[in-house]
This record gives structure tokens, sequence and C-alpha cells, in this order.
């Protein structure tokens, strides 16, 4: 079966995106390493413009459209990173966006998408469908569409954090990313194996969100309805129709964690690191904290996907 993606896609990527994404910090930690009983590489997209690694994908399908289809402006539907990501780029193309967001995410991630000039149209998650509200707008302004995740282009720009990691860190035994729709890990699992073939891909999921690892499982994707879990990036509620056969394909194993052990990671990333992760970024930081992956691993790369957590929120923690 021919994926949505090759390695040349994330390449060509990486070189698209270098007007707006920032290469990120690889940090390692010694106590992190004791912790999780391996050598630990943090590719840190919590440090990224917009707090996420989102703007990798957003601004590869974004600076790739002819000026016709910038003047008709740019849609996306998202909880909160995306979103921010879609503004941001858009903004830098002089492009109109509008984010269909649903009413309960996180109230810091929708002041960002407003501060950086997008209009954003409020649904609830729990009634309404974001892909028909996004449908919609998209007949009548005929915008182009910018999908969280299920897009090749969007795919091959996330791949290119996994490709900043590898270029720093040198050959790994595993590298690990969180998984919601599929995008980051596919867009990084494919640059990575073919830097590395022998690398070991792993995803970490929440369990309340566990729709990837129902699906491996089944062989096919599953739908979860209503994802409840504190990880908000992670509520997507089935693979995508492109992500999932690049996971079946280089992805050996889903692993899941637990909103405790998620709340853990972020603790210890903070206090001991000194860095801030959201909820969703530290998901993989968690499954090694907490030994998921088999003990033969003696060095992964862990994608730590975002930083931006509400304040209140943390505070609970």
């Amino acid at each position: 079966m021919e994926l949505a993606i090759t390695a040349d896609d994330v390449r060509a990527a990486a070189v698209r995106i270098r007007p707006l994404a920032r290469k990120t910090p690889v940090l390692t930690s010694a106590g992190f390493d004791r912790e999780a009983g391996t050598r630990v590489f943090f590719k840190c997209e919590n440090l990224q413009r917009g707090g996420a690694f989102k703007i990798r994908g957003a601004s590869n399908l974004i600076l790739s459209l002819p000026a016709e289809a910038l003047e008709r402006g740019v849609v996306a539907y998202s909880s909160g990173n995306h979103a921010q990501a879609t503004a941001i780029a858009a903004r830098h193309v002089g492009a109109r966006a509008t984010i269909v967001m649903p009413a309960d995410a996180p109230r810091s991630k929708k002041e960002a998408t407003r501060a950086f000039g997008a209009a954003i149209v409020a649904y609830n998650r729990f009634k309404d469908s974001r892909e028909a509200i996004a449908g919609a707008i998209l007949k009548e302004s005929g915008a182009t569409l910018v999908p969280p995740f299920d897009h090749p282009m969007i795919m091959a720009g996330q791949g290119t954090a996994a490709l900043e990691l590898l270029e720093e860190a040198g050959p790994l035994d595993a590298l690990i990313a969180p998984v919601g729709g599929g995008g980051l890990l596919s867009g990084c699992a494919t640059i990575a194996k073919d830097l590395h073939p022998a690398i070991r891909i792993f995803a970490a999921e929440p369990e309340g969100a566990n729709d990837t690892f129902l699906s491996f499982a089944a062989g096919e994707r599953v739908t979860v309805a209503h994802p409840q879990t504190i990880a908000d990036g992670l509520r997507s509620p089935k693979p995508g129709e492109l992500t999932f056969p690049v996971l079946q394909q280089l992805v050996e194993r889903v692993v899941l964690v637990s909103d405790d052990e998620i709340r853990a990671a972020v603790k210890f990333l903070l206090l001991r690191l000194k860095i801030l992760v959201e909820p969703s970024g530290a998901v993989p930081a968690a499954a090694v904290l907490f030994r998921k992956l088999p003990e033969t691993i003696r060095s992964v790369g862990v994608v730590l996907s975002g930083g931006n957590v509400d304040f209140e929120e943390l505070a609970k923690y």
C-alpha cells in the first residue's frame, strides 16, 4: 500500500517552513534518565512558535498555497494548538483565518488564537460536528481547509520535528511521540525510519482517549466517542484516514498512560528540567518515566509536543 507521504516530503517541508518554524532545542536530564532507566533526548516543541509543534504542519500547507487561494482565506478546526498555528501562518502570508473551536477549549488557547488575528467560531463538542461547521464556512467563503492532521502537507510538516531531533541526537534505539489524530507521529515515523531503519517507533496515548490503541488491536480505525482525559490535545475520536496506514506500518506499539501519570510527568519536567509542558505534550514523557517501553531500549527520543496549559489547571497538579 502506498503511504500518504515519503521522507523526501518531510525534507521538502523542512526547507519550506524555515521562515516560520523554530529549530527547537533537544534537552537531556540525568535525573529523568535515572527514573526512566534509559537515556532520554527531549525534543522541546513546547518552546516552538505558538507553543507547539503544530506550526510545522500548518505553515507547510499555508506557505504552499497560491496567492488566489490565500485571498479567500483559510479555515481550521482545533482545540487550540493547531488553531494558533494556523492563525500565525495565515497572518504571516496576509490571509484571513477562521477557526472552529470547542466552547470548552482551554481559555489560554482561545485567547492566544484571537491574539494572532483569527476569528473563532465556537461549537459544542458533545453535540455539534466541527467538520460540518467548517464545511459550511468553506462553501460560503471558498477558503482552504487546513486540517489538524489528516493531510499530506500537514503530516510532512510535523515530521520535521523528528528530522531535527535525529540530526542533533544521532542514532537512537527508539522514538516516541504522542498520538491523537496521528499527524505528528506519522510524519516523525516516516523520516525516522528513513534515517535509521532499525529505530523502534512507539505511540503514547492517554487511557481515556485510546482510539489508536483500540484501532491497532482491531486492525482498522476505531472511534472513541467523547474521549475523557486531561490531555485535551489528544481527544481526536479516531485516527486519520491517511495517518493510520502509516502508523500501522511503522509503529511497533501504542502504550497507554493514566491522567495521574501525565500529571506526574508534567510536574517532573517543570521542577527538574524547568520547562513547562502541557498534558498532551507530556504523554510520551510519562510513558518513558513510568517504564512502559521495552527494557532493551537504551536511548529514546521523546517529542514534547506542546507547552500551552492554563495556569488554573496547572495549579491543580
